[in-house]
């Protein structure tokens, strides 16, 4: 390839579809100075010829050039203006990272999470029509390669196009595409079948319509209102049927297919008279999928009869609810025609895709298709293994979980991992197209904190299971104590861990402590849920007292603490310093002499000496239920100093939506340790406990906790 200055523009620029007539001014000029090889040049018009008649948009087309000049020219183009141009050029880059993988992967490797890939990281979907039209151009010219390099390409095709293609219903693409991968993989098969046909397309096609016409005509002598069309089977696809069914060619009764289309299922039984009428039907060639649906649901009458010139016709005949779910439902064609499972999820993606594709025939503005981020695969990414191998997770899901999904020993044995090259925390969620290398240890050993609910480490319920399996294999004692230090430490660092145990044992049906250890070792039950059901039951419970004598009326007061006193309204409350209670926290009131009600958690020390001081200025209090407070607590964290850990534990805090009041922190150089003191506004225990969580979780860090 070559670029000069001259000022007459190629062929293929000369010839570019009206659509892509409008290239802004330098672009254009950069274009008109490319040369390219015939071969090149040829394959440039052939895709945007075929790109204009799938009533591409001038981006799309914009993009197919530029791509080609790019990669052609010694230097980038002018910079561009359109937004839309630079996502489809950046969506053909990122597919070169697929072709790529395709080349190096082993035999182990699956073109199925190969397709998927490709769909995940494109993020406009008129990209994939650039790519098979730009694949379909290059089948097109593959004669002029050398026999490697052809059935290379035409590999790659039946791996990732055709398929593509198919599920998509790019039908105007996908059987071009399927008929030259397979005349060139298997050129001897090909030549054999194409022979056996004993007629050129261009007559199996004039067959069709002959067959077309004379049923119309019989169906509207009927009253039978029914949309007749049809297409001749494709070498590729008669190959598929015979290798399916293992029956040699003169045994297949549907080279030649029709489809009839009908208002009802009365109609199709009808329409199915009218055929048999008019043609004699082949004995056991017919399948009632109406009244015995395929096990994916598709639903059709399907048959066969000898029709014009005595050669065979099979006819299939459904209604255009049967046809829509057939074509965009769970009994897809692709789903029919290759066999096999697949998960509901990624089926109604396609279906989507397909519907976004059809709507650009009608009055929907072409636009739609860039919609692919934002309604597209939202729920799973799909990572590489070091070999290339495509592994698909839950969004969110972490290195991890991808451990477990390649296996369960190496997410037993996962100590650290890294993506891109790139080291990163087990809590780390991968990215499509990450490649994602498990660090292993020689010693199988999960570590428990994986199981507790917000740590981040495990997303998947698949990989919990297999977690929660390994410490059931553990004796009793070792889980025993491990489930006492995990509870323990949990509500110590919510500040419960002086409150009895015994209360909650009939909350989780357990009818010793012991019991509840157990469980939360085996990750049955999490250690916050103990908490919190702790939290609950110890907060007091307000009892109905009809006959108490009332100072004035029982009423919500109307405090900026959100706080209810038993039998006095109105009154002025804060919040103690000394022990910074929080919503749900249990609380006792104390009047003070200037300062209305101090509100102290019941465990204070401070209101316990005032109280045995002075007991008539204790008054019962509760939280009241008004939404959007705030309350001030204190947390002691203990890491391991290290750079931008501040930075690490204070975009944790504002992720958690809570705020910094104010921090202190000290320095131990002797240890390279870190004390750091923050004081918080949360809304109430809930989120401290999962803020709580969530610091723990930050690298270096030892211990967190509330403080008094």
């Amino acid at each position: 390839m070559s670029k000069t200055a001259a000022n007459t523009p190629p062929d293929w620029l000369e010839a570019r579809p009206p659509t892509a007539a409008a290239l802004p001014e330098t672009v254009a000029g950069w274009l008109a100075t490319l040369r390219l090889q015939p071969a090149a040049s040829a394959e440039l018009g052939l895709t945007l010829t075929l790109l204009d008649r799938l009533g591409a948009d001038a981006d799309t087309l914009h993009a197919a050039m530029l791509y080609v000049g790019q990669t052609a020219a010694d230097e980038a183009p002018p910079p561009l203006t359109s937004p839309a141009v630079k996502l489809l050029l950046e969506g053909q880059a990122e597919a070169e990272k697929v072709w790529s993988l395709w080349g190096e992967r082993g035999a182990r490797s699956s073109a199925e999470g190969l397709r998927r890939l490709l769909l995940a990281i494109i993020r406009d979907l008129r990209v994939v029509l650039i790519l098979l039209a730009r694949q379909l151009a290059k089948m097109r010219v593959a004669g002029d390669l050398d026999e490697d390099s052809r059935r290379r390409l035409a590999q790659l095709t039946a791996d990732i196009h055709s398929p593509l293609a198919n599920r998509l219903g790019i039908w105007q693409l996908k059987w071009e595409l399927e008929d030259l991968a397979f005349r060139y993989l298997q050129p001897d098969t090909y030549r054999r079948i194409a022979s056996l046909l004993d007629e050129k397309r261009g007559d199996r096609e004039s067959f069709i319509e002959e067959a077309k016409a004379r049923l119309r005509v019989a169906l509207a002598e009927a009253g039978i209102r029914g949309d007749v069309a049809g297409r001749p089977k494709h070498i590729y696809s008669i190959w598929k049927k015979m290798q399916r069914k293992d029956v040699p060619f003169s045994d297949l009764y549907d080279i030649r297919a029709v489809r009839v289309l009908v208002d009802d299922v009365t109609a199709c039984y009808a329409a199915l008279g009218v055929a048999h009428s008019l043609w004699s039907p082949v004995p056991s060639e017919f399948d009632d999928y109406i009244a015995n649906p395929k096990g994916n649901n598709y639903r059709s009458l399907h048959t066969a009869v000898v029709g014009p010139q005595g050669k065979t016709l099979e006819i299939q005949i459904r209604t255009h609810e049967m046809h829509a779910h057939a074509e965009l439902g769970v009994a897809a064609h692709w789903r029919y025609k290759e066999g096999g499972g697949g998960d509901a999820e990624f089926e109604r993606k396609i279906a989507w895709m397909r519907q976004l594709l059809e709507s650009k025939d009608g009055d929907e503005d072409t636009s739609l298709l860039a919609g692919l981020s934002t309604a597209l695969i939202e729920d799973r990414v799909y990572v590489l293994t070091p070999q290339g191998q495509v592994i698909d997770l839950p969004r969110g899901g972490t290195v991890l979980d991808f451990a477990y999904h390649v296996h369960t020993e190496v997410g037993h044995r996962c100590r650290g991992a890294k993506v891109n090259g790139r080291i990163v925390s087990l809590t780390y969620a991968p990215r499509s197209g990450d490649r994602v290398e498990i660090l292993t240890s020689k010693v199988a050993e999960p570590r428990r904190d994986w199981l507790m609910s917000g740590s981040g480490y495990l997303l998947s319920g698949r990989a919990r299971d297999k977690v929660r399996a390994w410490f059931h294999k553990l004796d009793q004692a070792r889980n025993l104590q491990a489930g006492r230090e995990l509870l323990e430490k949990e509500l110590k660092r919510l500040a419960l861990h002086q409150l009895d145990l015994n209360q909650v044992l009939p909350k989780f049906r357990m009818p010793r402590i012991e019991d509840l250890y157990l469980s939360v070792a085996l990750g049955d039950i999490g250690p916050s849920q103990i908490g919190r059901a702790l939290h609950e039951l110890s907060s007091p419970k307000p009892e109905p007292e009809p006959n108490k004598p009332l100072l004035s009326a029982a009423k919500p007061p109307k405090p900026d603490r959100g706080l209810t006193i038993e039998g006095i309204g109105n009154l002025l409350t804060q919040l103690a310093r000394c022990c910074q209670p929080v919503a749900g926290d249990p609380i006792i009131g104390f009047l003070t002499r200037s300062r209305g009600v101090s509100i102290h958690r019941e465990d204070c020390p401070s209101v316990q000496h005032l109280a045995a001081q002075h007991p008539e200025r204790v008054m019962p209090v509760e939280w009241g239920r008004r939404g959007g407070q705030s309350y001030q607590v204190d947390v002691l964290v203990r890491a391991t100093d290290r750079k931008w850990l501040l930075k690490d534990l204070s975009n944790v805090i504002g992720v958690a939506n809570a705020y910094i009041l104010g921090v202190n922190s000290r320095l131990d150089p002797a240890t390279a340790s870190a004390e750091l003191r923050f004081s918080l506004r949360v809304n109430d225990f809930q989120q401290l406990g999962d803020l709580l969580g969530k610091l723990s979780a930050v690298p270096g860090v030892s211990e967190v906790r509330r403080t008094p």
